[in-house]
């Protein structure tokens, strides 16, 4: 399992001194995301393809 090292935005690479991140994990890694992009993982997850791996098989909430 490894980890992204550096805590940044999945989407917008925004780091933690930036903006406030969430922690999330999926797949056994542990991904950030900031709160302006968190409804794009809720509402639209296949947005996040090649950035989340298997983002496209995920359904919207």
């Amino acid at each position: 399992m490894e980890e992204n090292k550096e805590k940044a935005c999945l989407v917008c690479q925004q780091n933690e001194n930036q903006v406030p991140l969430v922690e999330l994990s999926y797949k056994n890694q542990k991904y950030h995301i900031c709160p302006q992009h968190i409804p794009v993982l809720i509402h639209n997850p296949g947005q996040l393809e090649g950035l989340l791996p298997g983002a496209g098989d995920l359904q919207a909430g």
